[in-house]
């Protein structure tokens, strides 16, 4: 079975990455898109948090070391942010990195600074996802 969870949340998100991407086109620093994104997010009132610090523990010890996703979307969505020419895998390691400290399911690597199109990809860790999360219609599918 693959779940499909939070997909309405980032069909919707997505749809805000390209009126972005669409209006402002590629190559721009990374912080021009956040905040570009951040004002299309508020006009269509999706609930997002830019740049929240996350903390790190070992041990139920907290480390120094903090994280900080580009946002958190819909309460459920990590979402980092890049503005290079090609994705790299330490770009991927990052996104999942964030998706487990957060212990959330469903995050988004997008990446402006592709010159033929937007880049994204929508990352699942099956580990987080609760039986709550998942729809009815998916449960009887997985019988």
């Amino acid at each position: 079975m693959k779940a499909e969870i939070y997909k309405d949340e980032g069909y919707r998100l997505i749809g805000a990455v390209f009126e972005v991407y669409n209006d402002r086109g590629y190559g721009l620093a990374e912080e021009i898109y956040q905040e570009c994104l951040e004002i299309e997010l508020a006009l269509r009132k999706i609930p997002f948090i830019p740049k929240q610090e996350l903390k790190c523990y070992y041990k139920r010890h907290e480390l120094k070391k903090r994280y900080v996703p580009d946002l958190f979307v819909f309460g459920c969505l990590v979402i980092e942010l890049k503005s290079v020419a090609q994705l790299a895998p330490e770009h991927e390691a990052q996104s999942l990195n964030y998706m487990r400290i957060t212990k959330q399911p469903v995050g988004y690597l997008i990446n402006f600074g592709h010159k033929d199109s937007l880049e994204w990809k929508r990352f699942i860790l099956s580990e987080f996802i609760h039986p709550e999360m998942i729809s009815a219609d998916e449960r009887r599918l997985a019988v």
